[in-house]
C-alpha cells in the first residue's frame, strides 16, 4: 500500500474519536498527522452540582512518515514522544490515564535492530503516586511494503488500528 493511501484510510479510522492536525510542527519536527482525544466521566448524586467522582482519560496519535529509518531517527522520534509527555500530560485530581502513541512509517527496509529497539521500547510515568494519574507510550511501526506492524507492549492494545 503506497502512504497517501494509508494515512488517508487512517485519518478516516481516527477522525470518529479524535481531533485531527495535518502537517503539524512538534519542537520543530513535521508530524503527518496528530490526533487528540479526550474523555471525562462523571458520576453524580442526584444533580450535576453534587459529583462523586469524575475522571479523564486521555490520548495523542504522533505519526510520523520516513522514506527511510535508521537507529537515529528512531531515537530522535522517542525523544519527541517523551517530550511530549512534559508538555501534554497535565495530572490533575481527576486525570486517571494518558496515552502518547508514536507511530513511525515507513517504505524502504530498515535494520532489524530497530525491530529490537521498538518492541523493548518501554514507558510509564506515574503521578503523586498514581493519585494523579499515569501516562504510559505505546511506539507502533508501520513497514508498508510488507504490510507489517511493529509495536511494544502497550501498543499491542491499538495493533489492529495500524494494520494495513
Amino acid at each position: 500500500m503506497e502512504y497517501t493511501k494509508y494515512i488517508e484510510n487512517l485519518e478516516n479510522k481516527l477522525k470518529r474519536h479524535f481531533d485531527i492536525e495535518k502537517e503539524y510542527t512538534y519542537k520543530e519536527m513535521k508530524i503527518d498527522l496528530f490526533g487528540k482525544y479526550y474523555l471525562r466521566n462523571e458520576k453524580y448524586l442526584a444533580t450535576k452540582k453534587i459529583p462523586i467522582y469524575a475522571f479523564e482519560n486521555n490520548e495523542y496519535c504522533i505519526i510520523k512518515y520516513f522514506k527511510d529509518l535508521d537507529k537515529e531517527k528512531v531515537q530522535t522520534f522517542i525523544k519527541h514522544l517523551k517530550f511530549a509527555v512534559d508538555d501534554f500530560v497535565k495530572p490533575h485530581s481527576e486525570h486517571m490515564s494518558t496515552f502518547i502513541t508514536g507511530v513511525i512509517i515507513v517504505d524502504k527496509e530498515f535494520d532489524k535492530e530497530i525491530v529490537k529497539l521498538i518492541q523493548k521500547f518501554k514507558f510509564q510515568k506515574s503521578f503523586a503516586f498514581g493519585f494523579k494519574g499515569w501516562v504510559d507510550i505505546r511506539l507502533i511501526l508501520v513497514h508498508l511494503p510488507k504490510g507489517e506492524v511493529i509495536t511494544n507492549k502497550k501498543g499491542k492494545e491499538v495493533r489492529e488500528v495500524y494494520q494495513l
